[in-house]
């Protein structure tokens, strides 16, 4: 794998194991590679699939980084993110790339990471320079409510992986719908990368197109009962949003093309409800729409 937008002053590779909101799954074992031919780290956003379906150290990435407000948590209750680094990248094999590590910090009484520390010295960087400077830290009583997120974890993300295929495949058998997008369905292009990295199951993102474009996606969110209208995802309820009157709605129609949102777009995040009533809510909302 090549790649013409890397050059000298690249310092990582970002990517998101499944993205949002779009649901493709990214090839993420060739990219590490492709980082460390260019002596760089790869960075896997993994907040979708969690590392209950998805670990992205086993194929060789370097840092991951969640969301833990989404599906860690899975209550929508308490803002966090959280960064974990496998401590495998070789920092200082790459010295005047990566300075702030192989260089006395005089902020931090002059230690230098990669000797102190050795393979932990970025994330020991982490906590001692960022955190210090932003204060990015956890109330307790938020890292208590999503550490009692955590310990459901496995038995939220069974139950809405399996709801969210459902309501693909429902969707798919709508008249009412253009197209849909779920990397767990056998016919999307993501599904042998679900396969291979994921154990068969694509979380709970999911996204189609609405006939009648976005006043019928506007309407759609309007007449929805039980799904609740929200930006956010990862809960243990259902939330749905139309990225063109909502979190997109300043772009042009060209704008919208160019950042993957179509004004039919409606993106749904599948909970825990009782999969006929999660069916029945989306399907009369889609007949008072169109």
């Amino acid at each position: 794998m090549s790649c013409t937008f890397l050059d000298g002053k690249t310092k990582a590779i970002f990517c998101e194991s499944i993205g949002n909101p779009l649901g493709n799954v990214v090839d993420f074992g060739p990219l590490a590679e492709l980082a460390h031919s260019h002596g760089i780290p790869l960075i896997v956003d993994n907040t979708v699939p969690t590392p209950y379906l998805c670990r992205p150290f086993e194929h060789g990435t370097d840092i991951i980084v969640h969301s833990l407000t989404k599906y860690l948590g899975g209550h929508g209750n308490s803002i966090g993110g959280v960064i974990v680094d496998s401590g495998k990248f070789p920092w200082i094999e790459h010295q005047e790339k990566f300075s702030f590590l192989n260089k006395p910090d005089k902020s931090y009484h002059g230690v230098t990471y990669t000797e102190t520390f050795g393979e932990a010295a970025y994330i020991a960087r982490a906590r001692v320079v960022p955190l210090r400077n932003t204060g990015a830290a956890l109330s307790p009583f938020n890292a208590f409510l999503i550490l009692q997120g955590i310990e459901t974890l496995a038995v939220r993300m069974d139950r809405i992986c399996e709801n969210t295929l459902a309501v693909a495949n429902q969707l798919k058998n709508n008249a009412n719908v253009n197209w849909v997008q779920y990397a767990g369905l056998d016919d999307s292009s993501s599904k042998p990368l679900v396969d291979k990295y994921m154990g068969g199951r694509a979380s709970g993102i999911l996204s189609f197109g609405i006939k009648g474009g976005r006043e019928a996606g506007a309407k759609f969110i309007d007449a929805l009962q039980l799904v609740t209208r929200l930006v956010n995802i990862g809960d243990a309820k259902c939330l749905a949003c139309h990225p063109a009157t909502t979190t997109h709605r300043q772009l042009s129609p060209e704008e919208l093309a160019k950042a993957g949102v179509s004004e039919d777009m409606v993106r749904l995040s599948i909970g825990l409800e009782h999969i006929d009533d999660i069916l029945a809510d989306v399907n009369q909302a889609l007949a008072a729409a169109t």
